[in-house]
């Protein structure tokens, strides 16, 4: 890779985490093109350059919300609760040392919940389920008995949801400590 091509990823790395800074704060539609710009110091029609559109910039920070965690329910060999054990460490350690994918957790929130989205957010939403990969490997973990008895599926949202809410925390009070991810996985181990 050049010199110019590190500059111009560089340069699209600002632009998506200024994007993502001002989607959180203001909403989709209340973020404007220009809003972006000035928040990475440079003109419009420079920026077009990078992202075509809002909408195109906003639906590429949907595609890494759901590439993230869908890369990591990818079938494993490990055993489960060692897989959970990992996981947990693995996003609360990026979560404490990159504001980016704290806010990804609010973005998605937000991209799932709100109607002013573009209807392909909506439809890339529709196809995002960590929940049945999950509930799947903690039924494996109830089987070899690492995994309390309760309902999976269940189990499932106690496990994301606590992950949910501390990226959701943290990515408004970036100072509080985070849990560690021990206390996470306490929720579902026998």
């Amino acid at each position: 890779m050049t010199a110019r091509d590190d500059q111009k990823e560089k340069r699209r790395q600002e632009i998506l985490l200024a994007g993502l800074g001002l989607f959180i704060q203001k909403g989709y539609s209340g973020t404007t093109i220009k809003d972006i710009a000035n928040a990475v110091g440079m003109s419009v029609g420079l920026l077009f350059h990078y992202f075509a559109s809002k909408e195109e910039l906003f639906v590429e920070l949907v595609k890494l919300g759901i590439e993230g965690p869908m890369s990591t329910m990818q079938p494993t060999q490990m055993e489960p609760l060692a897989f959970f054990e990992a996981t947990a460490e693995q996003i609360l350690s990026y979560i404490q040392s990159d504001p980016f994918v704290a806010k990804m957790f609010v973005l998605m929130n937000q991209a799932y919940y709100s109607e002013d989205v573009p209807e392909r957010v909506k439809e890339m939403m529709q196809g995002f389920d960590v929940h049945t990969p999950t509930a799947m490997l903690i039924q494996q973990g109830q089987v070899n008995g690492t995994i309390r008895e309760g309902d999976p599926m269940a189990l499932t949202v106690a496990f994301w949801g606590a992950i949910q809410g501390i990226a959701e925390t943290i990515a408004m009070y970036s100072v509080l400590p985070c849990p560690e991810a021990s206390w996470i996985v306490a929720i579902i181990k026998k």
